[in-house]
């Protein structure tokens, strides 16, 4: 590691933590040339995901839509942006182990869907409405049906 004040190369490790649950190690570092203590940080590299949309085209797996989605189903709902974050991040991770490069936009969306509907119903309504396309209300009343059935 390059030391950002004299650019010597040699450093000494004086502390090492793991950081951001454990997905990253945080190293404190001391130049051996000049004394200045710097701070680095350790990850591993991910592929990104690609996701396939229902057209057959592909775009990178954008973390700021998928908040974005949720959020807009979440609208006036007694649910925390802390609990979008965390609905995201669940979300993310489990993509991230089943999937090497590629994940089919239906595998976000009901992975979404799976854990809407067990925060909230009405959000699970709204986000499944433009997830499954629905075209009446009749659709909408056979999705709510489905939900009162499960309880």
């Amino acid at each position: 590691m390059r030391c950002p004040k004299c650019t010597y190369t040699e450093d000494k490790v004086i502390d090492s933590r793991a950081a951001r649950n454990g997905s990253v190690i945080r190293r404190r570092r001391t130049c051996l040339r000049c004394g200045h203590r710097f701070t680095t940080y350790e990850e591993i590299v991910k592929t990104k995901l690609q996701v396939v949309k229902r057209d057959g085209r592909h775009e990178d797996l954008d973390r700021t839509k998928l908040v974005s989605g949720i959020a807009r189903a979440c609208e006036k709902r007694p649910i925390s942006v802390e609990q979008i974050e965390g609905l995201v991040d669940s979300i993310l991770d489990e993509l991230e182990s089943e999937f090497e490069r590629e994940v089919p936009s239906q595998a976000i969306g009901r992975k979404v869907m799976e854990r809407l509907e067990k925060v909230d119903d009405v959000a699970f309504v709204r986000f499944a409405s433009v997830y499954r396309r629905f075209k009446d209300v009749n659709q909408f009343l056979s999705a709510i049906k489905g939900m009162i059935g499960k309880e």
